[in-house]
């Protein structure tokens, strides 16, 4: 998206060029994948997989522990342990469900901000606790246990998706 200033230059928002985009930069990583251009710095981002050590930032974002986001997106905890450990990347496939959270993360920002005054709302702890919770439109299963697949991560989003929308209470 692209806006322009009082002065009449174009500035863009967060969807950040694929040399900056951040996976812990929750609603730029979000905002990114609406667009064509966007999506594919999110695919580079992927392919080049995420830093290891991303893990314990996100879960300390969320408000959560790096072993309860290991186990909510099926990450095996001895690689991402000794990957964060020597500074490397997760898989393609690894990093995949890392960033699925985090635009879901993004998500959650960007509807509370499209909604009004967002000052004071955590959407990363918000998406934790929700996460938790079952939930009738999944058969009284909590959305966490559908973290681990992309096609699971689809479902959540969607759902959210229907919630601001209010298709779904």
């Amino acid at each position: 998206m692209a806006a322009t200033t009082e002065a009449g230059s174009k500035r863009t928002s967060r969807t950040t060029p694929r040399s900056v985009l951040r996976v812990s930069d929750f609603a730029a990583l979000y905002e990114a994948s609406l667009s064509t251009q966007g999506a594919l710095n999110v695919i580079h981002v992927i392919r080049s997989g995420v830093p290891a050590t991303d893990v314990t930032r996100i879960a300390h974002s969320m408000g959560t522990t790096k072993e309860q986001l290991i186990k909510t997106l099926d990450l095996p905890r001895a690689t991402v342990d000794r990957k964060a450990k020597a500074h490397q990347n997760l898989s393609s496939e690894q990093s995949e469900r890392v960033v699925g959270m985090a635009k879901l993360v993004g998500q959650v920002q960007a509807m509370i901000e499209g909604s009004g005054d967002a000052t004071g709302f955590n959407a990363a702890q918000w998406i934790a606790h929700w996460l938790e919770q079952p939930l009738p439109a999944l058969g009284g299963r909590p959305p966490a246990e559908l973290m681990d697949t992309v096609a699971g991560q689809r479902i959540v989003s969607d759902l959210l998706a229907k919630m601001q929308s209010g298709a779904y209470a």
